[in-house]
């Protein structure tokens, strides 16, 4: 039935009823013509290497090598030039590296790749660095200063030891107290911390312990995700609750209610379905601008009509690069109507959407397109409409995001599970 849904909802969005990603690479005269009409975007660099693999985590990664991450440093760099004369003027409005572990490479050449893309591209932005509660020391915080990065995330997941230790989290909860506890009020415009919630017998007792723990602790932003069991990650491969039921997605629901109204009473704001940021505090924010390059093993980018992603392996990247030769290893090119329903998925993540924006990326009128389905989600209460832009509810933001997971999630297995398995596929169908 799920699957139905899922072929019906994006017939109706996107016109089309699979979306084939093939094994082909856009030429460098397409590339340059793609990039003629954009001014601005962002820039998103993947950390491969962790110290260890944790079950649940989808990303891709693999073990910190010394020899693959110093060659993965030179691959990367290659990249970067591979852009130069594509992006030459054009401003660099988000950086965003994330990973694996980005924390391993302190001192391994992150500096050396952070130094490259300023010398090559126009950033005009702050970085944003995702991180790992081991790697905060306070040597590793000035390290990470003196790169100039401002906006720091800390995978801190629980904190209970019991939650950790089913996540095989190498940390006790003192342990990431103490991480937070040096990283808050240490110059960064942001520390955001991630956690999960509706974790195997979590209780809400511990979720709301959890919450005003994280206000105390002063930290800016939370980002409260609950856990997706991906059937490729060895969490998913072990059967149990891969599916999530009725009774599962109400319980999620509870939970966040919980961290709404601790979160909302000490002065943050919702600012993505899951991210909840101190009033005033730059947002801590992943890459969802609406145009960006990926650079690295498993890179994606997103160009308008073009969406395309590199090599998963670390070592077909890092050849690829040495013998002169690009790394992408799949591409789909998109018709306006897949265009728009990417961009309202990501607004809906957001939680806001300015019609002026619709208006100034597709020429049409919003309202125009989409008028019905506001006025029925404005009766259920999922949003509100000022005529000029549109903000969800709590209510909305869930349900609504909820909706997207059946096809987010169940694309993603898809696209990375493949991606995983083979570093060259013929052919993903969505």
């Amino acid at each position: 039935m799920e699957r139905l849904i899922q072929k019906l909802f994006l017939k109706l969005l996107t016109g089309e009823s699979r979306i084939a990603l093939r094994k082909r690479v856009p030429s460098a005269d397409e590339l340059r013509e793609k990039f003629e009409d954009i001014e601005q975007l962002g820039l998103y660099l993947h950390i491969p290497f962790c110290r260890q693999i944790c079950p649940y985590c989808p990303y891709n990664k693999e073990l910190l090598s010394e020899s693959a991450a110093g060659r993965y440093v030179k691959a990367v760099r290659q990249e970067i030039d591979s852009y130069a004369s594509l992006l030459a003027g054009k401003q660099v409005t988000s950086l965003y590296i994330g990973g694996g572990t980005p924390t391993t490479m302190l001192g391994r050449g992150l500096g050396e790749i952070l130094r490259h893309i300023r010398d090559v591209f126009h950033v005009q932005c702050a970085v944003h660095l995702e991180s790992h509660p081991n790697d905060l020391s306070a040597g590793n915080l000035d390290a990470i200063l003196s790169l100039d990065i401002r906006h720091l995330s800390v995978g801190v997941e629980a904190l209970q030891d019991r939650h950790l230790r089913f996540l095989c989290r190498p940390y006790t909860v003192e342990k990431v107290r103490e991480a937070l506890q040096r990283s808050v009020g240490r110059g960064f415009e942001c520390v955001n911390a991630d956690v999960m919630f509706a974790l195997p017998g979590q209780t809400g007792e511990e979720i709301e312990h959890t919450g005003h723990a994280l206000v105390e602790l002063g930290v800016d932003q939370v980002a409260a995700y609950p856990l997706f069991r991906f059937p490729y990650t060895q969490l998913g491969q072990t059967g149990k609750g891969r599916g999530v039921g009725v009774s599962e997605i109400l319980r999620r629901r509870k939970m966040l209610r919980i961290l709404e109204k601790i979160f909302y009473q000490a002065g943050y704001e919702r600012t993505s379905v899951w991210a909840f940021t101190r009033r005033g505090v730059p947002r801590y924010c992943s890459v969802t601008v609406p145009l960006y390059v990926g650079l690295g093993a498993s890179g994606a980018s997103y160009l308008n009509d073009v969406f395309y992603l590199n090599t998963f392996r670390v070592s077909e990247y890092v050849e690829a690069w040495e013998n002169g030769r690009s790394a992408i290893a799949l591409s789909v090119d998109l018709s306006e109507r897949m265009q728009r329903a990417g961009w309202l998925y990501w607004r809906i993540y957001e939680t806001t959407c300015r019609k002026a924006d619709y208006q100034d990326r597709f020429g049409n009128d919003f309202d125009g397109v989409y008028g019905g389905w506001l006025k029925l989600l404005a009766m259920l209460g999922f949003l509100k409409d000022d005529g000029e832009q549109i903000v969800l509810s709590d209510r909305g933001a869930f349900w609504l995001h909820a909706f997207e997971d059946m096809f987010s999630i169940d694309y993603v297995s898809r696209l990375w599970g493949v991606s995983e398995r083979d570093p060259w596929p013929e052919q993903v169908l969505l």
